[in-house]
């Protein structure tokens, strides 16, 4: 059984007037913050007000690059060649960077998101491209990856502090990655069934796919994201839940390969 844990879930995607999510009271309960850095969603007021609250409640920040695709949100694939990813990632994380300076506070961690971060758990090579761009500007960021796919061969290879990360409201392929939202069952909601299976994962060591079958993982962090139906309640439920078991929650260290 592991027996501490980070909690983690996507912010600051709102943009201008139209809201999305929930920041201010998800930031009450995770422990660290994956920030949308102004491609896929966020702009400069919203990474502001989204870093102060990270700074104010104690939790991890975290840059969230995604690609250039406000309408699409991010989640539609791109054809990208490895320069552009490289200064794709370089370029958010230094928004970041100084956004989360402006708040009295510092960029922890690294997350790719959506589309950019499909493509790089199947890619290690576009993964490497993009981790290369972002230990570039801070060769001591934490790399956040999805476990058990080429987003973590890549960061290990580099030599990159690695937290991996499972997701609490996404189910699993057989071949450890997350089902096609598109897919029947891929998103889920059931705030019983998502801590159930988090516990099931926790206790294996293990990422337990849509039909049961279990793939060893180191697990560091658990993402919940911010734009699901109920992620308030949802976050509140696990976070009880894992307490409830024995669970310590902070953010995570990071560890390099031996």
């Amino acid at each position: 059984m592991i027996t501490q844990i980070d909690l983690n879930a996507d912010l600051g995607e709102s943009f201008g007037p139209w809201p999305m999510g929930a920041d201010a009271a998800l930031l009450e309960i995770i422990t660290s913050a994956n920030i949308a850095c102004g491609f896929h969603a966020g702009d400069p007021d919203v990474m502001a007000q989204a870093m102060a609250q990270a700074v104010a409640n104690g939790v991890g920040i975290g840059a969230h690059p995604g690609l250039p695709d406000l309408q699409g949100f991010g989640r539609r694939r791109m054809q990208i060649a490895a320069a552009e990813a490289r200064h794709l990632v370089a370029y958010q994380l230094g928004a970041a960077q100084a956004m989360a300076r402006m708040a009295g506070g510092q960029v922890r961690h690294l997350k790719l998101h959506g589309a950019l971060a499909n493509m790089a758990a199947e890619d290690e090579a576009l993964a490497r491209a993009c981790y290369e761009g972002a230990l570039a500007v801070d060769p001591d960021i934490i790399v956040m990856v999805i476990s058990g796919t080429a987003q973590a061969r890549a960061a290990t290879a580099l030599g990159a502090c690695i937290a991996q990360e499972i997701f609490a409201d996404r189910a699993y392929a057989e071949d450890g990655l997350l089902m096609d939202r598109r897919l029947p069952g891929a998103v889920i909601h059931d705030a019983d069934q998502i801590c159930a299976r988090i516990l099931a994962m926790l206790r294996a060591g293990a990422i337990i796919t849509a039909q049961g079958t279990h793939l060893p993982a180191q697990i560091d962090t658990i993402c919940l994201h911010g734009d699901t139906a109920g992620a308030v309640a949802l976050a509140g439920a696990l976070r009880q839940t894992l307490e409830e078991a024995g669970v310590a929650l902070g953010p995570f260290a990071g560890r390099r390969a031996s």
